[in-house]
């Protein structure tokens, strides 16, 4: 004969190993949702901050090269290009793109003997408002980044 504690154990043994339900799952889903939509706004616009402060910190690199090579006497032959850099190995031949997968473009003024680097930004557009150059202020990165 069986007691009444054995069917108890039987009865709440098959109640465990039934699983979980359909409605269960779907709650489980949606709070994992709202939990990885919250996280994308925070996370998307300094995700564009940290874009436009690598684009700036690579234009400056490349600025410093080019103002090195210059100043070396390797660069007689003008304007320094970024294929002219990586030849002479100074920078990084896999460094010279920007965040947004453009290369970096080299401006020198003859006037006054200045080296420009600028990056496109993340329209990809040259002399756009989003254009990241080498000399740029703190206050004008934190605007393009707010773009």
């Amino acid at each position: 004969m069986e007691t009444n504690r054995a069917k108890n154990l039987r009865r709440l043994g098959r109640k465990l190993s039934r699983g979980v339900t359909l409605v269960e799952v779907l709650i489980v889903v949606t709070i994992m949702a709202i939990i990885a939509g919250g996280a994308t706004l925070v996370v998307w616009p300094k995700l564009k901050q940290s874009r436009v402060k690598s684009a700036y910190t690579g234009a400056t690199v490349i600025k410093s090269a080019a103002d090195q090579y210059l100043q070396l006497g390797s660069g007689s032959e003008g304007c320094p290009t970024i294929q002219t850099l990586v030849s002479a190995k100074q920078i990084d031949g896999n460094k010279t793109d920007d965040p947004w997968g453009q290369p970096y473009k080299i401006k020198c003024d003859e006037a006054t003997n200045d080296i420009h680097v600028i990056s496109s930004g993340n329209d990809r557009k040259e002399n756009t408002p989003d254009d990241i150059r080498d000399d740029m202020k703190a206050s004008e990165l934190n605007k393009i980044a707010e773009m």
